[in-house]
């Protein structure tokens, strides 16, 4: 017969052995979590930008975070789909294209918040303020300067809303040329080689234009500094939803809510380096869900029907 000591033993042995099959963690699954950006700056300013908030995420989350700096957006794209990068920093265009072609396993769980309290930001095409084009009816037969064709501000945007304005890019433009990033197409812009340039820009203080100058990047051609007023808007899109993370939809539920809650706690938790991401323009990360980005998605159909007639 059991006394009530070996009883006790031995339900606590049977416990023992179910803790790892009944309580384990997401953690023990994904002990790394690999972050990966699209291009929006240089690698340098990428590192610069990102290293404080990915050491935040890893001591939030209590697993390592790798941050991984993509040398496009197809990259980051490729990576999400085959599950070595398990959060991705896109434009809603991008966005798109990774949750088709993951099938639906790529989906977004907070963007930000700009400093005015809104959410979304803008395509704009730039020209020099010297030259004489001031509009968008100006610049026909010009050459344009893109980033990449999965980017949304230098790219999907303008190529979506200029067509529905009557304004379609491969007919309006002499030439549409990738430059291969944000900066790229400043600085293209800026040393004359195209006419006019499409970026993403928040507000008057809060683009990439406004964080290139800041960093004295963009030079005239005899040397001398760019300041902004050298450029000027010709054309400005709608309102764009705001550039989504997004997470592997597989993921463990309990890996998603942590992932979620570090990033919108992080103002609050490590303000230092949740300020550095936007250099103190953004107010706070909002969640997110694939609902939101639905004209994105749309828009992303749209631009791949052109392509097919195009190719046909």
């Amino acid at each position: 017969m059991l006394n009530r000591r070996n009883v006790l033993v031995l339900t606590a042995g049977f416990t023992l052995l179910a803790t790892p099959v009944w309580a384990q963690s997401w953690k023990d699954k994904y002990p790394e979590l690999v972050i990966a950006m699209v291009p929006a700056e240089n690698a340098t300013g990428t590192l610069d930008r990102y290293t404080p908030f990915v050491n935040y995420l890893t001591r939030e989350l209590g697993v390592k975070v790798t941050l991984r700096v993509a040398s496009d957006y197809t990259a980051v794209i490729e990576g999400q789909k085959n599950k070595q990068i398990h959060i991705g920093f896109y434009g809603p265009g991008s966005y798109a294209r990774a949750n088709t072609v993951s099938g639906g396993n790529v989906v977004p769980f907070v963007t930000t918040k700009n400093s005015d309290g809104s959410i979304g930001y803008y395509s704009v095409m730039y020209v020099r303020a010297g030259s004489k084009y001031k509009s968008i009816e100006d610049l026909k037969g010009t050459t344009l300067g893109f980033v990449d064709v999965e980017s949304t501000s230098g790219f999907k945007a303008p190529n979506f809303f200029l067509t529905q304005q009557g304004f379609p890019i491969d007919r309006y433009f002499k030439l549409g040329q990738t430059t291969g990033s944000h900066e790229n197409a400043v600085l293209a812009l800026a040393a004359g080689t195209v006419d006019a340039a499409v970026n993403w820009w928040n507000s008057e203080d809060d683009s990439n234009l406004t964080r290139m100058l800041n960093k004295g990047m963009v030079k005239k051609t005899d040397g001398s500094p760019v300041k902004k007023d050298d450029f000027r808007i010709a054309w400005k899109s709608p309102l764009l939803p705001g550039s989504p993370y997004a997470y592997l939809a597989d993921m463990p539920d309990d890996a998603k809510k942590a992932i979620a809650k570090a990033f919108v706690d992080a103002p609050q938790k490590d303000k230092a380096a949740f300020d550095k991401l936007s250099d103190g323009k953004d107010l706070g990360f909002v969640e997110v869900t694939a609902k939101d980005y639905e004209e994105s998605v749309k828009m992303n159909l749209w631009l791949d029907e052109q392509r097919k007639k195009k190719a046909s």
